[in-house]
């Protein structure tokens, strides 16, 4: 090793999902929207354009366009609105700003696997209480001294959502140290602790563009809390990069939470078209939890999963498959189309 070397700071970075280039795949493995977004965004995108000139200049630093239109859909005050580039953005600003205690954050040891990796990179101590043996939070786990606690709710990659009453609980044995609510997956059946942030001044909630709003390549995130939790990330934002939205994001965004029509029609697709392949699955001896997400997890009865997940591939069928003790033996399947899920089950019958 070279002397400047060792003072790298290194990290066990996380694995994003596969992202296959081919033209006729289905691609089932990063839980994106199998929708297009918003007719409006298309429109307000070809009409960007005539609007080019504005790139060369910096974007409004404060987000005031998306940051005014989702305080008024969610009827907050703007100064309880923080929005960055992905939720993974938001929550990394999130890890930094609030978990500087020599007490251990907490989180699930089966949760979003960015996780631990911020804790590690941002020198976050941390401990991950086990779920039970139904993949389930065993809340009282999280009855104890802590330096801060993240919740994904509905948990990633199990899918299962816990309901405002068993959050509520975590937090009120929590107020001594911020919790942060993860609800990437909450508009397709879980049900948000939004309307605890008037209560609990340490309860941060965050969101995302990228599943229900059809928007992961914009890359747009966002998070609501108390006025303070706000300032606090603002000003860790504003020391690292101002200008974290740029221009076109911005006025997509403003565009996609407007047309709340198309929104929820295409949550209701998917989880029509989940609870479908749950059903199909399920004639094919799968076992899937009970998601309140845009994917299932689910096990077959006597077929290993990594062999599933690697015949599917042969016919450029993705699905993720982790190789980690407990779920090893689990698919993680995204839904896409009606169509994309009827092909999916008629090859796994073959496969099978």
């Amino acid at each position: 090793m070279r002397a400047w070397e060792k003072n790298f700071r290194k990290v066990e970075p996380y694995t994003p999902g596969e992202q296959p280039e081919f033209a006729d795949m289905i691609k089932l493995n990063t839980n994106e929207c199998p929708y297009p977004p918003t007719p409006r965004l298309l429109r307000e995108i070809r009409a960007l354009g005539e609007k080019m000139d504005n790139v060369r200049l910096y974007p409004n630093y404060k987000s005031e366009s998306l940051v005014n239109a989702l305080a008024k859909y969610y009827e907050v005050g703007a100064d309880q609105v923080f929005v960055g580039v992905g939720s993974d953005d938001v929550l990394s600003v999130a890890f930094l700003t609030f978990f500087n205690s020599k007490e251990p954050i907490l989180f699930p040891d089966i949760t979003y696997s960015f996780y631990d990796v911020w804790a590690e990179l941002y020198r976050i101590p941390y401990e991950r209480p086990a779920l039970d043996e139904n993949f389930r939070i065993r809340k009282e786990d999280y009855y104890r001294k802590n330096g801060g606690i993240v919740i994904a709710n509905p948990n990633a990659p199990t899918s299962i959502a816990e309901g405002l009453e068993f959050i509520e609980d975590i937090l009120m044995h929590n107020r001594e140290s911020v919790v942060i609510v993860d609800e990437a997956y909450v508009d397709f059946g879980g049900q948000s602790a939004l309307p605890l942030i008037e209560k609990y001044e340490n309860l941060l909630v965050v969101q995302t563009f990228s599943k229900s709003r059809a928007m992961a390549g914009m890359r747009v995130g966002y998070a609501i809390g108390h006025p303070t939790l706000i300032k606090a990330m603002n000003d860790v934002k504003y020391s690292m990069n101002s200008y974290t939205m740029n221009y076109p994001a911005l006025m997509c965004g403003v565009c996609a939470v407007e047309d709340q029509n198309y929104f929820k029609q295409c949550c209701n697709k998917i989880i029509a078209t989940r609870e479908w392949t749950k059903k199909k699955l399920a004639e094919l001896g799968f076992t899937s939890l009970d998601s309140s997400a845009n994917f299932l997890f689910s096990t077959h009865k006597s077929v290993p999963a990594k062999q599933i997940f690697e015949e599917l591939r042969k016919y450029n069928i993705f699905v993720r498959y982790f190789e980690k003790p407990r779920i090893d033996n689990y698919l993680r399947i995204t839904i896409g189309t009606q169509r994309q899920m009827e092909t999916f089950v008629d090859i796994l019958k073959k496969i099978l």
